[in-house]
């Protein structure tokens, strides 16, 4: 007898909530979020004035994804040993970190290479944290509210974003480093407690068919399925892709795109990072109350066009202003394009499977700093305009190619990556 379909339930932004682990999980995420964006602001900063190098500033970014290469590991872990226990340890790692910057800038020993240092050590365990997060999320949510449990998370990202460079930067000016890296330290310890607690009395559940074999084994097993799902397989390459040509543009590059295109400040460029920031926080909020009507695969193909074609207008623009509302835009329709992706890796990996393919999902993260190498050395050889313009060409070519290539999988309706 075949059951019947389940019952369309009536979109909620507080549904989530009333699951005991995303009620722990949200406040922890979001103390974790507001913490990274609060140090990636003041270090990045630290680092361009320091150095007067642009090259320096890339190679900080870059470093802060070494571990992209290992996170099928830490999902291989969180498979085996609980997504929100292994969760937990990386964020004690991240603090400890926190702990000793906080030391360097006190004493004023602080100095470009401690960050290098600092930010290559942190950068082999936190790409990590949003697979795990994810796979957390999918983990303790029914299948139905997926959609719009992930939107919800996502805005603890997109909220810090708001907050954190806006909150960093005036008091990195009124205060300097010192307190505000205390101040992180403290984040990223509430931010542990919080993670913690929400496991209190929780029992994890071993996916079915994990730990019968060598732990190789299984991480290779995972990378296979991924390469032989064909929705899977496209997610992988649009994911590198947008982690390769566009996040950079609205990351790591913004403090030069503040002071050398726009010609602001610290404040100015807090202000910037704000507006991408809440563009994606509506949108995430938005996706989270429209996503159970949403083809997740359609979804993402449609808005990262949208996407591209307002980073061109965006890098195209000397005007801060102007610059600030196509930041918003871009935040808003990123959020239609990451959250589908994001549940179409995870509907599809299943129990078990998902640790090890949002694992997998981590690797495309390695896109970001090949992405900021490279326009380190283009910026310096032809120019900030000409480079972001041909992130921007090749970004929305190779996104339709891929949606092309893997139309039956992720375009038609009845794809298994538009089942909702």
């Amino acid at each position: 007898m075949v059951s019947p379909p389940p019952t369309p339930q009536k979109p909620s932004l507080i549904a989530p909530f009333r699951v005991r682990g995303f009620l722990f999980q949200f406040p922890a995420d979001l103390l974790i979020n507001w913490g990274i964006e609060v140090e990636i602001l003041a270090l990045g900063w630290y680092i361009l004035v320091e150095t007067q190098s642009v090259l320096l500033l890339t190679l900080f970014g870059a470093l802060r994804y070494l571990g992209t290469l290992i996170a099928p590991m830490f999902g291989m872990a969180g498979d085996k040993f609980g997504h929100r226990n292994v969760l937990c340890a990386m964020r004690a790692v991240y603090t400890s970190l926190a702990v000793v910057m906080t030391v360097l800038t006190f004493t004023d020993s602080l100095r470009p290479v401690y960050v290098m240092i600092v930010a290559t050590l942190a950068g082999l365990v936190r790409p990590s944290d949003l697979a795990m997060r994810n796979a957390l999320v999918a983990a303790i949510m029914p299948a139905g509210q997926l959609m719009g449990a992930m939107g919800v998370a996502r805005t603890t990202a997109d909220g810090a974003r708001i907050v954190g460079p806006l909150t960093g930067a005036a008091a990195i000016a009124a205060w300097g480093l010192a307190p505000v890296y205390a101040g992180v330290t403290l984040l990223y310890a509430g931010g542990l407690f919080l993670t913690a607690l929400g496991g209190a009395g929780l029992v994890h559940k071993r996916a079915a068919g994990v730990g019968q074999a060598s732990f190789a084994k299984e991480v290779a097993e995972g990378l296979t399925h991924v390469w032989h799902t064909p929705s899977l397989h496209a997610g992988m390459w649009l994911a590198f892709l947008f982690n390769m040509t566009a996040l950079p543009l609205t990351g790591a590059l913004l403090p030069y795109t503040a002071r050398e295109v726009f010609h602001i400040g610290q404040t100015g460029l807090g202000a910037l990072t704000a507006c991408f920031s809440v563009g994606g926080l509506i949108g995430s909020l938005a996706v989270s109350w429209f996503g159970q009507s949403m083809p997740a695969g359609r979804t993402m193909i449609l808005a990262s066009v949208i996407w591209y074609g307002l980073l061109q207008v965006f890098v195209l623009v000397p005007d801060p202003i102007f610059g600030g509302i196509m930041l918003a835009g871009c935040g808003f329709v990123q959020s239609f394009t990451m959250v589908p992706l994001a549940v179409m890796l995870l509907r599809v990996a299943g129990d078990q499977y998902r640790g090890r393919v949002m694992g997998v999902r981590m690797l495309a993260i390695y896109g970001l700093p090949m992405g900021l190498l490279a326009s380190g050395a283009l910026i310096e050889w032809y120019g900030y305009t000409a480079m972001a313009s041909a992130y921007c060409i090749f970004g929305l070519a190779a996104t339709l190619a891929i949606g092309a290539w893997w139309r039956a999988a992720i375009w038609r309706r009845d794809a298994i990556g538009n089942r909702m």
